[in-house]
């Protein structure tokens, strides 16, 4: 009788997968790379939601006094500090409110005091965990401590920290912090609609018409994508500000405001909605114009029939992507915003104005959950998008028609003088020697050394950070991409790191670099010798823009049928041959992408790590912003232009060096 593989295996147990050396090694790998993750990201997050929800006041009930005679006597009588201001009223209620670094004198609550008079003073407090500060000496306890009156104008009060919903009350009942939300989402709102709107007629213009100058319209097209967004603002100041060349053409309408945040974000956020509604065009079936051909359908019937719900998923993600970037971006309405406050900005100023850290951390939230919201919502949109693009399908070709391809290329040109325009105002302003009296050409502006904001040093540190983060951050991101990809069970495992290689997406680079001071400038953190280093802001950088070169890479190596692996693994071959062998130069072109993409936001980012910078370590995209508050606008957009041909630089180099490496890497494409 013959025995069944099911008769000899014990009943009532599961089949489970045997792990071998491979599988636990790529197991540790998406673990290690989680756990940075949750360093560089979970953590700082949470510890800026602490901060957000901590509330600091100072409790006088908690120190007791007790005051001698002119000969230094005392008769016992205690006295309550609280009762004491009760009296006096010398510490108002809104002088009560502090933060977690804000100390009280006592001082005030004796009128007459003076630090020469021969009065002694005991102190205490009221419980074991009340603390106070005589100069830089910590007290805690409920013994009495006496002093003289020297000594006693040094004691201060720390204040007492409770958990709620207090900043947040605050917040909201403060009309000029709570007009930022409304602010903010106005020019999100419409900066999406118009730079949509915009760069669809522009992406249909490339797709559907056979008009001249394609390829030069597409690279003009990109250009903002290579510059910080602060370099736009700076260009409308020399257009429509009150000195500018156009001013006249505001008709009385400041451009410091709304109008100039408006402008500049349609600017620096063209070519992102630009590049995706690209992509849903140029999967368009060629067979359904036909169809519509056949059935005599109008040009507009066809538009709306058959482009426009072809192309809707690429427009509800690029309308996300473009409202993401508005209402997370620090830059530009820092430059020009003038009165017109913004969530961004309100974040800068709590911080580095007021040194105000826990309402700081209130407006990283309120800006937390619009961008969150707005990232979850394209998420789920994007789950909904089906292939649109079969095996049979037929890729679109347009047809010459004179008068449609006449009109597209004059709408390009209208872009591409718009773009190439604040470009070259930027590079005009650069080299005059002074606007609007001198405009003889000069080279003096490029002498960085002598404004204020970093010198030629902060330039040299920006090349080494966008160097520094093209090269490590491409290597744990394709190698947490491939082991998350190619790993063998571990579901788990492998949902929650796709969870954590999503979020920052959703996260403004504003809020990130204020949850990294939180967490990395803490005293008790073992991390914290990496603050004010170089090595933070490459750590902030690689993990703010992580999500978007996972995914590449997470696309690219799906293209890679898993019988590789299994080959290997009856070859027994160890993972990381075939991951060094096949895997990496098969997808040579994803990496050199993500490489050049770390490269150029890394030269660019202004608001991940305005935060976070030192005198040692201060950027090319800093100094611009510093030079420009300190009225050095002509050195700011000189400075800004050289971040500019430093990325068209890196672009062009990029393309020359992939030729070489992609001939030898991809030389079995052509077979």
């Amino acid at each position: 009788m013959s025995v069944t593989t099911s008769d000899r295996l014990p009943k009532g147990r599961p089949l489970s997968l045997k792990l071998g050396r491979d599988d636990l090694l790529m197991r540790g790998f998406i673990l290690m790379i989680a756990l940075y993750l949750i360093i560089t990201l979970a953590l700082p997050l949470y510890a800026m939601l602490s901060k957000a929800f901590s509330t600091f006041r100072f409790d006088l009930s908690q120190i007791e006094l007790q005051v001698s005679d002119q000969e230094g006597n005392f008769d016992g009588t205690i006295l309550s500090a609280a009762t004491l201001n009760d009296e006096t009223g010398a510490i108002g209620a809104d002088s009560m409110a502090a933060s977690s670094d804000s100390r009280l004198e006592l001082t005030p609550l004796f009128p007459d005091f003076s630090f020469r008079s021969p009065v002694r003073y005991k102190i205490r407090g009221t419980t074991a965990d009340t603390a106070y500060l005589i100069g830089s000496e910590r007290i805690t306890g409920t013994e009495w401590k006496e002093m003289d009156s020297n000594t006693f104008r040094r004691v201060v009060l720390r204040p007492a920290q409770s958990f709620g919903f207090s900043n947040f009350t605050t917040y909201f009942s403060t009309p000029s912090l709570f007009r930022s939300i409304e602010n903010s989402l106005f020019i999100s709102i419409v900066s999406t609609i118009v730079t949509v709107s915009l760069a669809f007629a522009f992406a249909y213009a490339l797709s559907r018409s056979c008009m001249r100058f394609k390829g030069v319209f597409r690279l003009i097209a990109m250009a903002p994508i290579l510059v910080p967004s602060l370099l736009p603002g700076i260009a409308l100041v020399y257009l429509f500000g009150n000195q500018g060349m156009l001013k006249g053409m505001m008709m009385g309408e400041s451009i410091y405001g709304p109008y100039g945040i408006l402008i500049g974000s349609v600017f620096f956020t063209f070519p992102h909605a630009l590049i995706i509604i690209t992509t849903a065009l140029a999967i368009s079936d060629a067979r359904l114009y036909e169809a519509a051909i056949a059935l005599r359908a109008s040009r507009w019937k066809t538009f709306w029939t058959v482009t426009i719900p072809g192309a809707r998923y690429g427009l509800i993600s690029a309308a996300f992507v473009v409202f993401n970037l508005v209402i997370t971006d620090f830059g530009l309405p820092k430059v020009i915003g003038g009165q017109y406050n913004m969530l961004a900005v309100d974040i800068y100023k709590q911080v580095i104005g007021q040194q105000n850290f826990e309402m700081g951390a209130v407006v990283s939230v309120v800006l937390l959950m619009p961008a969150f919201i707005a990232f979850a919502v394209d998420r789920q949109v994007q789950k909904k998008q089906v292939a649109l693009l079969s095996a049979r399908s037929v890729v679109f070709e347009p047809k010459p028609h004179k008068s449609f391809d006449r009109l597209c290329f004059l709408y390009c040109t209208l872009v591409a003088v718009f773009i190439i325009g604040i470009l070259g105002v930027c590079q005009f302003a650069a080299l005059i020697k002074f606007w609007p009296y001198d405009l003889s050409l000069s080279l003096k502006n490029y002498n960085f050394d002598v404004m204020d904001g970093g010198g030629w040093e902060a330039y040299g540190n920006s090349i080494k950070l966008a160097i520094l983060t093209a090269i490590f951050g491409t290597i744990v991101v394709f190698t947490g991409a491939y082991m998350v990809d190619k790993t063998r069970g571990f579901k788990s495992g492998r949902n929650i790191f796709q969870l954590l290689a999503m979020l920052p997406m959703a996260i403004p680079g504003m809020v990130l670099g204020l949850a990294y001071i939180f967490f990395f400038n803490d005293p008790d953190n073992p991390l914290n010798f990496l603050y004010g280093t170089m090595a933070i802001l490459v750590i902030v950088t690689i993990t703010h823009f992580y999500t978007v070169s996972h995914l590449t890479a997470v696309t690219a190596l799906k293209q890679m049928d898993g019988e590789f692996e299994s080959v290997a693994a009856s070859l027994k071959q160890p993972f990381y041959k075939l991951f060094a062998r096949v895997t990496v130069p098969v997808c040579m072109p994803a990496i050199l992408d993500i490489g050049i993409y770390l490269f150029v936001n890394a030269m660019t980012t202004v608001s991940a790590v305005v935060f976070l910078y030192s005198t040692d370590t201060a950027l090319a995209s800093i100094a611009v912003l510093n030079m420009d508050d300190a009225g050095d606008i002509a050195p700011a957009a000189a400075m800004g232009m050289m971040i500019f041909y430093t990325n068209a630089a890196a672009r062009i180099l990029h393309l020359a060096a992939s030729k070489g490496i992609l001939k030898r890497t991809q030389a079995w494409r052509l077979r």
